[in-house]
C-alpha cells in the first residue's frame, strides 16, 4: 500500500521561497499521479498541483500558476513542488495525496499526513 511522506514545510517570509517534498514508500511512484492540497486554518482542504503518474502531464491551481512547479523523479520515489513568491495566505498545511495511474483523478486514495507551511513576515 502507498505511503506518503510530507517534509520541507517550514517559515518563510513573503515573496519567500519552499521546496516541498513528498516521499513515497510501501509502493512504486511511477504507478500513481500525485496532487499537491493546502489547508488553511479554518478552511476546506484545496487543490494546489498535480502531476500525472509518468510526470508529462502538470496542472496547477490559476492562483500559483507562474510561480509553483511540481515534478517528479520515480527514480527516488519523490514528488516536489517548488513554492516561489509565496503569499501570506497560502500559508497552511500542505498534503499528498495519491491517486490512480494516468492523469490527475478526481479523487486520491491515499493522503501524507501533511507539513507546515507558515508565511509571515
Amino acid at each position: 500500500q502507498l505511503q506518503l511522506v510530507e517534509s520541507w514545510g517550514g517559515f518563510v517570509q513573503p515573496w519567500g521561497s519552499l521546496r516541498l517534498s513528498c516521499a513515497a514508500s510501501g509502493s512504486t511512484l511511477a504507478y500513481y499521479s500525485i496532487g499537491l492540497f493546502r489547508q488553511a486554518p479554518g478552511k476546506e482542504r484545496e487543490g494546489v498541483s498535480c502531476i500525472s503518474s509518468n510526470g508529462a502531464y502538470t496542472n496547477y491551481d490559476d492562483s500559483v500558476k507562474g510561480r509553483f512547479t511540481i515534478s517528479r523523479d520515480n527514480a527516488k520515489n519523490t514528488v516536489y513542488l517548488q513554492m516561489n513568491s509565496l503569499k501570506p495566505e497560502e500559508a497552511g498545511f500542505y498534503y499528498c495525496g495519491g491517486g490512480a495511474e494516468g492523469g490527475c483523478p478526481r479523487d486520491y486514495a491515499y493522503w501524507g499526513q501533511g507539513t507546515p507551511v507558515t508565511v509571515s513576515s
